[in-house]
Parts: structure tokens; sequence; C-alpha cells
């Protein structure tokens, strides 16, 4: 039968289906979201007018430098995302199309995910307590760390909350600053051992963080790939996989000397 149809008859046959199909997907909710790069936050300084590390119990000392953590910002996980969305935000480097289920838990209600995120974040503050202690040999027991941080949710902040904590009770070990007086930003999960984990994201964080003034972003090192792929000019990659090696590359950032590893 098809042999018998002339060639523009029979691409116009086949095409009904596809344009149709285009036409259907074009008003149907599509299981994506889209993101663009969030807020950011000094853990060193204030949010909301609040300190965000409260340390009592040991003898702190003021920082001059920023250490910025850094969000993304998605639609919302009962947002209707359709094709013309997925399409411009594969053309907009400012957004990306990301699977809902990598952005929000599957199945959750808005009210379960808002919780979820809550928890994973005071999960996160603990545990990144629990590793700059650790890293620094200090007891728990004698030091109280209280962090706060507004409206943020989930666990990405690890890291930086870390840093934060030891720049304030040791700085780089030789009575200065752990940054170097400059802003760095940087993202990543932290765990009890001082193991830094991966987020997702990183290529919207790292525009987050050029924006907010940062020079220099801590990149988890499985993420390198992705934050070369939209990285800003003048911002300098540092990959991380420890806390340990992490306070290391800064103190040799800091200084001069030493190796500090890159992408």
């Amino acid at each position: 039968m098809l042999s018998q149809l002339s060639r523009p008859r029979a691409v116009a046959l086949f095409a009904l289906p596809v344009v149709a199909l285009l036409a259907t997907t074009a008003f149907v909710p599509l299981p994506f979201a889209v993101a663009q790069p969030g807020m950011t936050a000094d853990v060193l300084g204030e949010n909301r007018g609040e300190p965000v590390i409260t340390i009592t119990g040991a003898e702190t000392h003021e920082t001059r430098g920023q250490l910025r953590m850094t969000t993304i910002v998605a639609t919302g996980p009962d947002a209707d995302v359709r094709l013309a969305d997925v399409i411009d935000g594969w053309f907009d480097t400012e957004r990306a199309v990301m699977p809902r289920d990598s952005v929000y838990p599957s199945g959750d209600t808005v009210k379960e995910i808002e919780e979820h995120n809550a928890e994973a974040m005071r999960e996160s503050q603990n545990t990144a307590t629990e590793a700059a202690l650790d890293y620094l040999g200090e007891e728990p027991d004698d030091i109280k760390v209280t962090l706060k941080l507004a409206d943020v949710g989930g666990p990405s902040a690890g890291l930086l909350f870390s840093l934060g904590i030891v720049d304030k009770l040791d700085g780089d070990g030789s009575g200065g600053d752990l940054t170097g007086g400059r802003t760095i930003a940087g993202t990543g999960t932290i765990g009890a051992d001082g193991t830094v984990g991966a987020v997702g994201g990183v290529a919207l964080k790292t525009q987050a963080a050029k924006r907010d003034g940062a020079t220099v972003f801590l990149v988890p090192k499985a993420e390198c790939s992705d934050a070369e792929s939209e990285l800003p000019k003048g911002l300098r990659l540092i990959p991380v996989t420890t806390l340990k090696s992490t306070v290391e590359s800064l103190r040799a950032l800091e200084t001069g000397t030493g190796s500090v590893p890159s992408c």
C-alpha cells in the first residue's frame, strides 16, 4: 500500500500523527522542573538580621571574608511545566530543565516536601557541626554551635556550614582568615567524617555565586564537568572531596604556597 503512495503523500501521511502528538504534548504537563540561580547567603555573616553561626563555650575571632552558600530556585512540585517551558529552558543559559524527581521526592505533597527539606537542613546543620568540631579536635560537650538560615531547605549547605565553623574557631590555623578576605562560594553535602557529597544544580549555583561577588567556587569533585559547562568568567573552581582537603586548599590559596587543585 505504501509503495503506491507518492513521496509527498507518504510524508504527509506520516507527519499527521507527529503533528497531532506535538500539538497534544504542548498542552500536557510534563514531569520536569525548570530551575534558575537562587539566593546566596554568607554563613560568616547575618541572614535576616541574625547571625547564621553562633558559637558559645569557645573563643572566636572576627572574620574578614565571606563564605557564601548557594541555592537554586525551581518551579514548584505542583506546577504545570509544559513543552514551551522545557524548550525555553533548554535554550536559556540562566535556566535548566531537570527531571522533577531529581528536585522533589516523587509522590510527596507540597507540605511533605517542605517538611522533608526542613528536616534535611536540620540534619545537615547537626552533621556540619559534628564534622567541623571533629576536624578541629574539639569536644562537642564543651562548645555549642547554633546555625540559623531562614527559608532554605535541603542538605547542600553542609560543607559551607562546616567551613564557617572552622573559620570562626580556628581561621587558617595561623591567626588569619580561612578565606584570605575573599568572597568564596560553594556547595556540597557533608558527612560526619568530613566527606563532601554531590548536590546537583551546580551550573546554576556558579551563576548565583558570581552574581553575588564570589571569585572562587568550591564544587564537589564529581560535579566538576557540570560546573564547567556554564562557568561564569572570572570564577575559579576548586574541586573538593573532604573538609580537610578543602581547608588545605583554602590555606594554599591564601598563602600562595602549596597546591590548589582545579577541575
